[in-house]
């Protein structure tokens, strides 16, 4: 009996290690892609200058741009002419709220108010960079540097009322 047992149990250890040897197994690959794509988005803050007293001196006042590309990505931002009928890149116009006066001012790339921030033509620049990523962190900020000058336009210019401004509204054109 003690044999048979031993036969048993021998037998069933090879029966075990033959089922197991004859497991075998496959495998394969397989590719995941993406394709990151180019964007930006751009968003502006307000400028204000402010109360204008004429012969009290220009006002000068700033606002930023600010541009989110993705990674590597070259882009370009303009300004146009503003929304004042009259108004151009070179001679920007405020409008009187309600009324017919104009304010002249100018928008610059530099504290110096030397150079125009415009759409590229004539004399006017556009401002350029590279994105860094779309993180709010990534974002590229741009300078506007404002201009209202006291000159004898501005001076003639009619006065406002408590609830009425001079105002424009300015386009920032981002080209990626």
């Amino acid at each position: 009996m003690r044999k048979v047992l031993v036969a048993l149990v021998t037998a069933g250890s090879l029966l075990g290690a033959a089922s197991g040897a004859s497991a075998t197994t496959t495998t394969t690959t397989f590719t995941v892609s993406a394709n990151v794509l180019k964007t930006c988005s751009v968003s502006a803050g307000n400028l204000a200058f402010g109360n204008y007293t004429p012969g009290g001196g220009a006002l000068t006042s700033t606002s930023t741009v600010s541009v989110l590309c993705t990674n590597g990505t070259a882009f370009t931002a303009a300004l146009n002419a503003g929304s004042t009928l009259g108004g151009t890149v070179a001679q920007r116009l405020m409008a009187e709220s309600g009324g017919s006066g104009t304010l002249q001012y100018n928008l610059y790339t530099t504290a110096a108010h030397s150079t125009v921030w415009g759409d590229g033509t004539g004399s006017s620049v556009t401002e350029s960079g590279t994105g860094a990523g779309m993180a709010t962190a990534d974002s590229q900020s741009l300078t506007v540097f404002g201009q209202l000058p006291d000159n004898a336009t501005n001076q003639a210019a009619p006065v406002t009322g408590a609830t009425t401004a001079y105002s424009d509204t300015i386009t920032v054109t981002v080209t990626y």
